[in-house]
């Protein structure tokens, strides 16, 4: 009976595995490009599972201004980095430096941002 539960055990690990797999994929980013952007925060997401960083920045091609949501790391592991829920405000000028999208979407995965004299990295 002991052996039949490890064995349905381990059956239901592996068949969440590629749903924890799928969550955790960065196939939507560029991981080979670098862009950084600046502009204004419109918004700073400190949440589970992951924060979120909403950054209006002016498109050099058409002077309209545009939303790059970018995704970061999780808030338990960026608060050990030091990282904190009120460091970054709506209305801090910033340039945030990410993995772009492969769709040329503005946003992307967050690999640092500086605001003011502040470099955070992730």
């Amino acid at each position: 009976m002991h052996k039949l539960k490890a064995r349905l055990v381990a059956l239901a690990c592996l068949a969440v595995l590629p749903m924890a797999e799928a969550h955790h994929s960065f196939a939507m980013f560029d991981l080979g490009k670098t862009v950084t952007v600046e502009g204004t925060v419109k918004s700073f997401q400190y949440t589970n599972p992951h924060i979120w960083l909403v950054v209006t920045v002016e498109d050099a091609h058409t002077r309209q201004a545009v939303d790059w949501a970018i995704e970061g790391g999780s808030p338990n592991n960026l608060t050990r980095a030091g990282w904190n829920r009120t460091l970054i405000k709506a209305g801090d000028k910033a340039a945030v430096t990410v993995h772009p999208l492969r769709s040329g979407a503005p946003g992307g995965s967050l690999m640092g941002v500086q605001v003011g004299k502040l470099k955070l990295g992730t």
